[in-house]
């Protein structure tokens, strides 16, 4: 929905309770295809997907893959998303439907016309960080599109979750005013969100998309959740620190995997910097090492990878 029937839909969901909301708003979209109004109609679906993480350089990364010739970025009419990466369907749009989610992307009679002039089709995709962490999204993803390419770019634990506490503090959406203080509320202040989130595939949690520094950080039992539905092959992953380093090698490998032609690199992507701030306290940085290298360490047995994040001693602003 959007303009007018956007505004509708808002009061509707605030006026009644979730499943009314969800049961109307289903009819409304079934009624929409009925009488061919669907936007979706004879549009396609992504052929990529960049999975996560928030706070690791996906903006960057997406922003470099649109640059490709053969690559058709996703648009969307949510104004608050507007001509950007972030779609969130499987995250939290997944109650809109198939057709929705198809509005997003290209038609495919475009797809067909470039395929006549260039010899081969261009990709389409998108990139919503909230997937990887999200205990829906890969049963949904394999749902609706088994033979999706996956890509994760995953930045030091440490590291994402002091940018994530320094967006949130930015935002104002924070109260508490360190990030020590933060990281030791985190557990106890998640924990009815978290069983929550886990139960109700309807239920989206603000609060842990505000909070959730440390949770966000596990990649190793995100991605066991993934695993459990896409074979390791589907996926490439790759840590944020080699995006920034050596920006046109990582993004040679992301066009290999994907399949795209191979392309001189003349400006390579460097990583969004979300703002300045202060450095984390070093004895902080330690704790938080140890906090994470069980994690890290069960994260390399699972994707193959050592990422050496505990032998890293720099970090990256994003």
């Amino acid at each position: 929905m959007s303009g007018l029937g956007s505004r509708i839909s808002g009061r509707a969901r605030r006026s009644v309770s979730l499943p009314v909301y969800l049961s109307a708003r289903r009819r409304y979209y079934d009624a929409r295809r009925l009488v061919g109004r669907n936007p979706g109609r004879g549009r396609l679906l992504p052929d990529f997907i960049i999975i996560g993480a928030a706070k690791s350089g996906t903006t960057s990364l997406y922003g470099a893959l649109a640059d490709h010739p053969y690559v058709v970025p996703c648009t969307t009419s949510d104004p608050h998303f507007r001509n950007t990466k972030e779609v969130h369907f499987f995250s939290s749009g997944f109650q809109r439907g198939e057709d929705w989610y198809r509005s997003h992307f290209p038609l495919e009679s475009a797809r067909r016309a470039f395929e006549a002039e260039h010899g081969r089709p261009f990709l389409t995709g998108e990139a919503s960080p909230s997937y990887i962490s999200s205990y829906w999204a890969p049963g949904r993803i394999r749902q609706v599109l088994p033979n999706v390419k996956l890509l994760a770019v995953l930045r030091n634990p440490v590291d994402r979750a002091y940018s994530q506490f320094q967006m949130s503090r930015r935002q104002g959406i924070e109260p508490l005013e360190s990030f020590e203080e933060a990281t030791a509320a985190e557990e106890e202040r998640l924990r009815p969100e978290v069983a929550r989130l886990s139960a109700d595939p309807h239920y989206n949690s603000p609060d842990f998309g505000r909070w959730s520094y440390l949770a966000r950080s596990r990649y190793a039992e995100q991605f066991e959740r993934w695993l459990e539905h896409f074979p390791r092959e589907q996926f490439l992953v790759f840590k944020a620190e080699d995006l920034l380093a050596d920006p046109a090698a990582t993004l040679d490998a992301v066009h290999d995997f994907l399949g795209l032609p191979a392309r001189r690199h003349e400006k390579p992507t460097r990583l969004h910097t979300g703002g300045d701030y202060a450095p984390m306290a070093p004895d902080v940085r330690a704790r938080l090492v140890e906090y994470f290298r069980p994690h890290n360490e069960r994260l390399y047995d699972l994707i193959g990878i050592d990422f050496a994040w505990e032998r890293d001693a720099g970090s990256v602003a994003v």
